[in-house]
């Protein structure tokens, strides 16, 4: 099932038509959605389109003796425009949920959705039981990851990833809800008054010097916000384990079984 293009427009997305690329696919997709710098809200005019989803394998891969293909990964160029689309097979791609992995959840929950499915909606619907407060843990080690590469680096792109992670764990530590989209977290938690400057900044080039940054105010802000993120952490009423296993076991064998999506 494939949805509106309206939402990939609206992102910015230079492509939309993404339908060959689900049909060209060797096993059934469950979903396919858009991650990256266009999900975050800060794509660049020459930013790459980044597809992220779940096909289903047949019982006989999982059951032989050969290695199943669990995850797959293949990039292209199309019309200019760098594409890449990587996909987990259902199994693994629930045990990654089933993890303090908040990078599987955005991708589960983006808006940005390319191709859907019954099953797809069943999994949003089982995605709230298996949030913790140790998500938190994901969230600052991936923040901290990006101030590293924008210290290596001096580009925008790593700068705002390393805001947008510390946002979203925040957020998702207050509310229990994964919202990805750094321009509309700026609405919802206290941030450095620059970061829309440096949003529209980004957008002229994917890695652009962070040139007119304050480099002690920035960093000020980033130790800041990590103790946001902990104090948050320490206040959240999310539980310390992952729900919902015997739910999405369930899920997975009916849908293997089958064969197909719902």
């Amino acid at each position: 099932m494939r949805m509106d293009t309206k939402h990939l427009q609206d992102a910015g997305l230079p492509v939309t038509d993404l339908g060959p690329v689900v049909a060209e696919e060797r096993h059934p997709l469950l979903f396919a959605t858009v991650s990256g710098a266009h999900l975050y809200g800060f794509p660049s005019k020459d930013s790459d389109v980044d597809l992220r989803g779940v096909h289903l394998l047949p019982a006989e891969d999982l059951v032989g003796l050969r290695e199943p293909e669990e995850t797959r990964s293949r990039m292209w160029d199309r019309d200019g425009v760098e594409m890449d689309l990587v996909t987990h097979d259902l199994r693994k791609f629930v045990r990654l949920m089933l993890k303090p992995n908040g990078y599987v959840l955005e991708q589960l929950l983006s808006p940005l959705v390319v191709h859907t499915s019954g099953t797809h909606a069943e999994l949003v619907e089982l995605a709230p039981g298996v949030v913790t407060r140790n998500h938190a843990h994901h969230y600052r080690g991936f923040a901290t990851t990006q101030w590293r590469l924008f210290g290596r680096t001096g580009e925008l792109k790593p700068l705002l990833y390393t805001f947008r992670a510390l946002l979203t764990g925040i957020h998702l530590m207050r509310s229990g809800e994964v919202r990805a989209h750094l321009p509309t977290l700026l609405g919802e938690v206290a941030a450095p008054a620059y970061l829309p400057e440096l949003i529209e900044a980004k957008a002229g080039a994917e890695h652009g010097a962070a040139e007119s940054v304050d480099g002690e105010a920035v960093s000020r802000d980033v130790e800041a916000l990590h103790g946001v993120l902990d104090e948050a952490q320490a206040r959240s009423r999310l539980p310390g384990a992952a729900g919902g296993f015997e739910a999405l076991h369930d899920l997975v064998v009916r849908v293997r079984l089958t064969g197909r999506a719902s």
